[in-house]
């Protein structure tokens, strides 16, 4: 199969904000305890976090990460988990049936985050919490001292703010297993009134305002439109949330759902956009999509589990090396909004639907989709490069006129590359793939990473590394024109050095 890449400088989409590679902690399942926080283990820092997942974290490249929630947030009391930890209370989590002990909490978790080099958006509860427990989360966190607030964050042991930049205003809460489940209209009116206090507060800070929680959902686009009509003035971004999976064991529809959520981004852009000719507004909103992956393998376990334990094995999806090549997919269309799309949060980051699998007082390991990510999260920093593609398509059970070949340029100038992310869709045929560079100067290929000839079922488990990236040499720089294989189902990744 033939597939030609035009790229040019002058086609930009975008400069990359690198909030589109966060993640996303919930305290849920193992997330939080026996995943980055577990005492006894090992390798447990003084704080009781695991050195050995630190190290994986750091490695993703992870520069945002949304927490504590999640369904988890509708029913948590920030103040549960600040103070000393023999003080703290162990709760009823309503959400997820479990028991929250809050020996991690504000403190603990963003000093981790700060340890991994990654920046906190911290979400405020709106299903039972009100629009002053924003704003004092927001006074206690950022506020540099002089009231009661900011000296107990002082007393806590934190002299400087902490500094937070970006906030989620609730979550999903259109859905009836939401604790405070709202209707539009009220959470809309409490999420504007809920900003307008925290930028009170801080008039720095960017808020995130909760989309509909899913697009199968009945009250989707009439929900977005509705609370973005209530709460304009106050926020920057409305949320989105998706998750794929191959329940139907049928590859080439599987591959294809990248296209549904390039549907959903444009859909939620042309909501806000019709909200802000609405208004007559010169603000633009932009898109937070902070929950997304590939979620379907751990439903019977979940299902399964006794409640009211601390930290449950839940939601433990095993990724196989087909769910690497759709997140390498979704990674892509990411980049391919990313006009629009400036936050996104891969869900979740440890053991709960994540890229990391940890054992009690055991290993760590990278996943199979750990890899697209990490690869993404490193190179994917510049500028998008509208993609002029040529390739044969196909149709699915689903979808229509599916190209064979998914693919991104990212144009790096202060790093000297040019980035090309491609991923292969065709079952059966190699791709002869050429892509034609203009107005840039490329000198030599850096690499060309690929990932192909794993069985699409293969996994990666504490014992044994069975899907990684390898080094290809089927790539040759003639010119203004490179030239590689890439193979039948594989991820890849090519850098070129540029002048």
């Amino acid at each position: 199969m033939e597939a030609k890449m035009r790229i040019s400088r002058d086609y930009r989409i975008s400069e990359i904000d690198k909030r589109i590679y966060g993640s996303f902690v919930e305290h849920m399942g193992r997330c939080v305890y026996e995943g980055i926080y577990e005492p006894q283990h090992e390798t447990a820092d003084p704080q009781g976090f695991r050195d050995d997942v630190k190290e994986l974290v750091a490695e993703l490249n992870v520069p945002l990460l949304r927490y504590p929630g999640g369904n988890f947030l509708s029913g948590y009391n920030w103040e549960d988990g600040i103070g000393p930890r023999e003080n703290r209370p162990r709760r009823l989590d309503l959400a997820w049936k479990t028991i929250e002990t809050n020996e991690v909490g504000l403190h603990e978790f963003i000093e981790w985050a700060e340890e991994v080099n990654s920046e906190v958006n911290m979400a405020v509860n709106l299903g039972t919490g009100t629009i002053d427990d924003a704003r004092r989360i927001v006074e206690y966190c950022n506020f540099p001292g002089g009231t009661e607030l900011s000296e107990l964050r002082k007393q806590h042991g934190r002299e400087k703010p902490f500094g937070i930049k970006t906030w989620s205003l609730g979550n999903e809460m259109d859905g009836p297993w939401q604790i405070g489940q709202k209707t539009a209209e009220d959470y809309g009116k409490l999420a504007a009134q809920a900003g307008k206090l925290m930028k009170l507060v801080d008039d720095s800070i960017e808020l995130v305002l909760c989309g509909s929680s899913s697009t199968e959902m009945p009250t989707f686009a009439s929900w977005e439109a509705e609370v973005l009509d209530q709460a304009y003035e106050y926020v920057d971004y409305i949320s989105l949330h998706r998750y794929y999976g191959n329940q139907e064991n049928d590859l080439s529809n599987y591959l294809a759902k990248s296209l549904d959520m390039d549907f959903f981004i444009k859909s939620v852009t042309a909501i806000a956009d019709y909200i802000k000719a609405k208004k007559k507004s010169d603000k633009t909103i932009h898109l937070s999509f902070d929950e997304w992956n590939v979620w379907y393998h751990s439903h019977e376990e979940t299902h399964n589990t006794e409640p009211w334990q601390v930290a449950p094995p839940i939601l433990q999806d095993i990724y196989n090396f087909e769910d690497a090549l759709l997140v390498g997919c979704l990674l892509i269309t990411l980049l391919k909004n990313s006009d629009r799309v400036k936050i996104a949060c891969l869900a979740q980051l440890v053991n709960v639907i994540a890229p990391i699998m940890t054992e009690k007082d055991g290993r760590a390991w990278k996943q199979t989709i750990f890899y697209p990510f990490q690869q993404v999260s490193d190179f994917g920093r510049g500028i998008a490069l509208t993609p002029n593609v040529h390739v044969a398509s196909y149709d699915s059970k689903d979808f229509k006129e599916v190209p064979y070949l998914e693919s991104i340029a990212v144009l790096n100038e202060e790093q000297q590359e040019l980035v090309i992310f491609a991923v292969n869709r065709s079952e059966s045929e190699a791709i002869n793939f050429e892509a034609l560079i203009s107005e840039i100067d490329v000198t030599s290929v850096i690499e060309f990473s690929q990932m192909s000839g794993f069985g699409i079922k293969d996994i990666n488990d504490k014992d044994c590394e069975r899907v990684y990236p390898t080094q290809s040499q089927a790539i040759t720089l003639d010119d203004d024109k490179v030239s590689a294989t890439l193979e039948p189902l594989s991820w890849n990744v090519i850098r070129l050095s540029i002048a």
